[in-house]
């Protein structure tokens, strides 16, 4: 896996959208002070791929990608593995009650030719979407999160872990490393190519079992009874023959049973019409009824023409009706007029009371109104005196009031109001009276005016009595017009059932003769050219038929006698097919061949074609069964030989017994190698080699004689120069190709020559293979030889990193 584009967006300490492009550069560090947010950058790699990061104490834990006052952030990264570009992305969320988790992952395929800056938009296909992302991300990298963090990665605090790891540890990451675990994939395919094996073996041994009949001898009777039927198909013509000659004898004798049998059932269905005896007086009566209702009709239509002739002469109707019409509308005028009159009379009659009325209740008003008024100017007096004083000027006459007047107390007020209230509806009632009254008077005087007008201008008056007697001489005329009518109706409608009744008799004559006639051509048909029928009586239909019938009865018992002797004839045919059968199916059983009852020449013929075939098919199935016998034999041996040779590899292989020798050279190979890098950087005084028994890194130390000792009580420098002698060595001496190493600080701790020593070995790590190395630190000495720097700086609005070169 080697980086090369690293997009962070709120991601820990960076607040701002950063990205660093790592597409040029080999060998860089990380520099700038403490806590700025140089090891963030590396945690941004860890946790695209992984979704985790080691400095956060343990695998999943995301709640350190986001700073406390930021709600959302997002890392990408587009990186090369394996000849191919990736580019994965997460982004994170707070939620609402404070919690961070992931929103988004996905792992996509990129084009490796499309330009950096539009890297994450050239997707060739998707790989992974959400929690898909960290196996995927597993697959393409080759390496676990726990082992990324020991060969790739090398964070704070865990520099020294897969040195001080236990030997099982160790192996699972060696494992994966050197790509072992195909070895275990090689024992359990060949465990299943042995079961595998061993089923087709069984498998072909139970199918050779089941054609354990296939034997020469089967072969040997076959073939003797495939030659014993041919002989039979070729003997077996002439037998096969006669009977086909049999069966023709029978068919001509049931074909002349048959046209006998055929004779004598027309013989039999010859039957004369029910209606043949009566038909001819049955004609001459409709012919009569037709005569005699021809003649009636014609009286009543002389009838009919009548009566619409002395109808036609009175006229129309409607002129008479119109007359009385116009009677009965003058005498309805003549009594609304007089009715109109009447009660005109009467409302010019009940005016003068109405007006007597009016009067009366206008004085009683008047009176009404003048006794309030004299109340109301004793009220005004009494109230007038109650103010007055003696020698005060009088306030009507002026004078001084010599002495106070005394006052009865006047009546109430509302009572004189309520009276006068009254007196005036009364008033206006009579008032209304009276006008309604009038305008009455003037109505009805008007419309009486109006209708003697109109009845002075009507014409004279016709005489009732004569326009009645007109009306009622053309309802009588009507009234027999209607009865010649109906009579003439009813005699038609017998005339027609007469016709209908001729006409039927007439068709039964008719289908009598042709029945007759076909009946007779029957008879000529049916075989009685010898004997033919006799001639037909034209002149008489019931003489024709008895005459028929008769000769019918003559010939019946004719063609029973022949009926009997051609039955007898065809009975015999048939006993003699059935004994020329009966032999032949005999022979053809003593062969094997089944016939089936009373089968034909041609299925007989076939029976034997056909145990031929079967014999043949039989013969050559046994063939091929012991053909797949010896096929199935050959497969056998191979199946269990490739059984064998499975079940040998599989024991070679097995309790991983392999695959920890593998994993063991691989562990001393690589302890030596980190053993020169070692020696190299602490001046020859230290090497490391492994425990005999227990497997353990132990250190060399030269500088004590060379004793042996746990690398665990190494000192902190010790330590960080064997740790970072094992993951150099991780990262170039192992089967799998590991494109990159980020070594997080610890360099700190080393003395200058140490220093000057670990600097010197990564420029040449850097310079002779194409690895990408980088490095955290806040070491003046060690950064200044780096050849890119990436310089991290943080201020109140987060961190910031800044490319730079040894000569900026």
């Amino acid at each position: 896996m080697r980086p090369v584009l690293l997009h962070l967006d709120h991601f820990g300490s960076f607040r701002d959208p950063v990205t660093i492009d790592f597409s040029d550069t080999e060998y860089f560090a990380l520099v700038g002070p403490t806590g700025a947010g140089k090891s963030t950058i590396i945690d941004a790699i860890c946790f695209a791929l992984y979704g985790t990061v080691p400095r956060w104490g343990r695998e999943n834990a995301v709640a350190h990608a986001l700073a406390p006052s930021v709600a959302a952030g997002k890392v990408a990264m587009v990186f090369d593995s394996g000849g191919r570009r990736y580019g994965v992305a997460r982004s994170m969320v707070r939620d609402a009650k404070g919690a961070v988790r992931t929103k988004e992952a996905r792992l996509d395929e990129l084009d490796p030719a499309a330009p950096l800056d539009t890297a994450f938009e050239s997707v060739l296909r998707p790989l992974a979407e959400g929690e898909n992302v960290t196996p995927e991300a597993q697959g393409v990298t080759g390496l676990e999160y726990r082992f990324f963090t020991q060969c790739v990665v090398l964070p704070q605090g865990r520099f020294a872990e897969f040195l001080h790891s236990a030997p099982r540890e160790r192996q699972d990451l060696l494992v994966q490393l050197l790509d072992a675990d195909v070895y275990e994939g090689i024992r359990q395919r060949a465990a299943r190519e042995e079961e595998a094996a061993k089923q087709a073996a069984s498998f072909a041994r139970d199918q050779v079992a089941k054609l354990s009949g296939a034997t020469e001898e089967a072969e040997r009777e076959l073939s003797d009874r495939l030659a014993a039927l041919s002989r039979l198909a070729g003997q077996i013509g002439s037998d096969l023959d006669l009977l086909r000659s049999r069966e023709d004898d029978i068919r001509r004798a049931d074909q002349e049973r048959a046209a006998v049998a055929e004779r004598r059932s027309v013989l039999a269905s010859l039957r004369m019409p029910d209606a043949v005896p009566t038909l001819a007086a049955a004609r001459r009566s409709a012919a009569e009824a037709v005569e005699r209702l021809t003649a009636e009709v014609e009286t009543l239509e002389a009838d009919d023409h009548e009566a619409y002739e002395a109808l036609a002469a009175l006229g129309d109707r409607g002129a008479p009706r119109a007359a009385l019409a116009a009677l009965d509308a003058r005498e309805r005028l003549a009594a609304e007029a007089a009715r109109a009159r009447a009660e005109s009379g009467s409302a010019a009659a009940s005016l003068g009371d109405l007006a007597a009325a009016r009067e009366t209740a206008e004085r009683a008003l008047a009176d009404v109104e003048g006794r309030r008024e004299r109340l109301r100017d004793a009220h005004a007096a009494a109230h007038l005196v109650a103010r007055l004083a003696v020698g005060d000027p009088c306030p009507v006459c002026a004078h001084p009031v010599s002495e106070l007047p005394r006052h009865e107390a006047p009546a109430d007020m509302r009572t004189a109001d309520r009276a006068l209230a009254s007196a005036r509806e009364q008033a206006e009632r009579a008032r209304a009276a009276h006008a309604r009254a009038e305008s009455s008077a003037s109505v009805l005087a008007a419309q009486a005016d109006r209708l003697e007008s109109e009845l002075a201008a009507l014409p004279a008056p016709a005489d009732r009595s004569a326009v009645e007697g007109v009306l009622a001489a053309i309802a009588k005329a009507e009234e027999v017009a209607a009865e010649a009518r109906q009579a003439l109706r009813a005699g038609r409608s017998r005339l027609d059932q007469a016709r209908a009744a001729a006409t039927r008799a007439e068709r039964q004559a008719e289908t009598a003769w042709r029945e007759l006639e076909a009946s007779r051509d029957r008879l000529l048909v049916s075989g009685h050219q010898d004997d033919p029928p006799p001639p037909l009586d034209r002149d008489d239909l019931h003489r024709a038929w008895t005459g028929l019938l008769a000769w019918r009865d003559r010939a019946a018992q004719a063609a029973a006698a022949a009926l009997a002797e051609r039955e007898e004839r065809l009975a015999g045919a048939r006993e003699l097919l059935a004994a020329d059968r009966r032999r032949l199916t005999e022979r053809l059983a003593e062969h094997g061949v089944v016939a089936p009852r009373d089968a034909s020449p041609d299925q007989l013929g076939a029976a034997v074609a056909g145990a031929v075939a079967h014999a043949e098919s039989a013969l050559e199935r046994l063939r091929e069964e012991r053909r797949r016998a010896a096929e199935l034999e050959l497969q056998v041996a191979a199946k269990e030989h490739e059984a064998k040779v499975a079940h040998e590899l599989a024991l070679r292989l097995r309790a991983n017994a392999f695959e920890r020798w593998l994993c063991a050279e691989a562990l001393a190979v690589l302890v030596a190698a980190a053993s020169d890098t070692l020696r190299e950087l602490s001046d020859g005084q230290y090497e490391l080699a492994l425990a005999d028994r227990t497997g353990d890194i132990e250190v060399i130390d030269y500088g004590e004689g060379g004793l042996r000792r746990s690398a665990r009580t190494l000192s902190g420098g010790e330590t960080f120069q064997a740790a970072l002698s094992l993951a150099l060595a991780l990262s170039g001496a192992v089967a799998r190709g590991l494109d990159s190493i980020f070594l997080d600080e610890g360099f700190g701790t080393l003395d200058p020559a140490t220093l000057d020593t670990v600097a010197t070995t990564l420029e040449r790590l850097a310079a002779g293979q194409d690895r990408m190395i980088g490095v955290v630190t806040h070491v003046p000495a060690l950064a200044e030889r780096v050849p890119v720097r990436f310089e991290v700086s943080r201020d109140g609005k987060g961190s910031h990193v800044r490319k730079a070169g040894l000569t900026s």
